[in-house]
């Protein structure tokens, strides 16, 4: 249990510090190099699922918003009995990482549009009084900034048996190109986890 909650609160602190820190310092698309040209903090912003996918609309955010809610409580609940049951610790802290990536995403969702101003291309956000934000209550963007073009190859350099489709509109093709945060790292390695390792527990 102890692990399991170390694990939640670690991810919390580190995804919420390294948002406001993007948020009240970075212009919206300013990117810093931090190793190479292959690890970049990158600011961008969606409307809250994971690697910048988006459901369109007003009404779209807020049933995401509303569907990650409920999540967040079902797998609270999920974990809370493991703990009391002692069932495999691999298990628990695979949900305890979902829990955490879904709960960080949730608080961008919730406040973030309440406590920030709008960011910009031409000037970062500040902080302000509750209420006083770009955005009402659940419909606040999540911010991103993760981002490791891996490989990054003009189309006149590349192979000609590279498929056109995989180049975008600036004509390079990039691995990795989504733009994340540190709650989609969790959730993304707490399903990984459950998939290779905890089989046995999952029941199709």
């Amino acid at each position: 249990m102890k692990k399991s909650i170390g694990i939640i609160l670690l991810v919390l602190f580190i995804d919420q510090a390294l948002k406001f820190y993007i948020k009240l310092n970075f212009t919206l698309g300013e990117m810093m190099p931090v190793f190479g040209h292959w690890f970049n903090l990158y600011f961008t912003e969606n409307n809250g699922m994971a690697y910048g996918l988006q459901l369109g609309g007003s009404w779209g955010k807020l049933f995401l918003s509303i569907f990650r809610i409920l999540a967040v409580i079902g797998i609270g609940f999920l974990l809370v009995s493991l703990w009391k049951n002692k069932k495999s610790t691999g298990l628990t802290l695979a949900l305890s990482l979902i829990f955490a990536g879904a709960l960080g995403n949730i608080i961008d969702s919730a406040f973030y549009g309440l406590i920030f101003t709008q960011s910009t291309f031409y000037s970062v956000a500040h902080l302000v009084s509750p209420g006083q934000g770009y955005a009402s209550f659940l419909h606040g963007q999540v911010v991103d900034m993760l981002y490791f073009p891996l490989i990054d190859i003009a189309r006149s350099d590349a192979p000609s048996w590279l498929p056109s489709f995989l180049f975008g509109p600036d004509n390079h093709f990039i691995f990795f190109r989504p733009i994340f945060n540190v709650s989609d790292s969790a959730i993304t390695i707490g399903v990984l986890w459950l998939l290779l390792f905890e089989r046995k527990h999952i029941k199709f």
